[in-house]
């Protein structure tokens, strides 16, 4: 097969033209990459600035406080920065419902009997309902049976989503905030800070 000068220059034009589409494919790949890891590292919050806010908070926290944090996950949510502290990391482990779930109920239970009702529909409809923003990880039952209770309010009607959410961080989410850097680097930190 013959080509002109012409067929030529342009099968050249073509396949520097693939060439350069190839690297500016190959580039967008790698800014789409690092945008992505960019959002991400906005997006998951540092549990260690979240301590720094704390501390800048002027809350003090003793090395035995956060020791009693490792005592059961009932001694961590009694505490107002252990309650904060873990709600950053299950925020990092993208499960912060369960501790507002769980937060929100106590609340709800100290709730004046003209005000439950308001504050049961606001509870199901963030947290119960089948299309929560927020939605708990309970079962189809457990959701029903909810659901039948925030329709005539007690200050009991959530009870058992509540202990079933508990359950779900004291079996799951709570052992590994026990081993996370943040807190164990807390608790270096604060026994460092105490032995000096």
């Amino acid at each position: 097969i013959f080509f002109s000068p012409n067929s030529m220059t342009e099968l050249n034009e073509k396949d520097n033209c693939r060439l350069a589409e190839g690297k500016i494919h190959k580039k967008k790949q790698k800014a789409f990459g690092a945008d992505l890891k960019n959002y991400l590292r906005c997006m998951v919050p540092h549990i260690e600035s979240a301590i720094k806010t704390f501390n800048s908070r002027n809350v003090t926290l003793s090395a035995e406080e956060v020791i009693q944090w490792s005592q059961s996950l009932e001694k961590l949510l009694t505490s107002q920065s252990g309650q904060g502290i873990f709600w950053e990391f299950l925020k990092s482990e993208f499960s912060e419902e369960n501790i507002e779930f769980w937060l929100a109920c106590e609340d709800y239970k100290k709730t004046k009997s003209d005000h439950l009702h308001g504050k049961a529909e606001r509870i199901y409809l963030d947290f119960v309902h089948s299309d929560a923003v927020k939605q708990i990880n309970i079962d189809y039952q457990m959701r029903e049976a909810t659901a039948k209770q925030a329709q005539d309010p007690t200050h009991t009607s959530f009870d058992e989503a509540q202990r079933t959410v508990y359950i779900l961080m004291e079996r799951d989410s709570y052992p590994r905030f026990l081993k996370s850097k943040a807190y164990l680097n807390l608790l270096n930190q604060l026994q460092t800070s105490t032995s000096k």
